[in-house]
């Protein structure tokens, strides 16, 4: 499995829980502060497909994980 698709999945499972947790509709609500992190995350994945910088990359290539190229 590669970067790219490693982070997507990371991503895609962090904002389905933080609504989860912060959707007052949700059997699992705890707070509706858990929606600033959907937010953070989709802010991330905004800037990355701009910049190219994504921490989780950074961090996935020191344990040796491939790109995708």
């Amino acid at each position: 499995m590669n970067a790219e698709r490693i982070v997507r999945i990371v991503a895609g499972f962090f904002v389905l829980l933080s609504l989860a947790l912060g959707a007052e509709a949700s059997p699992l609500f705890v707070s509706s502060y858990f929606l600033f992190f959907t937010a953070f995350v989709g802010l991330n994945l905004f800037q990355s497909g701009f910049t190219q910088i994504c921490p989780l990359n950074g961090i996935l290539a020191r344990f040796g994980v491939k790109g995708s190229c």
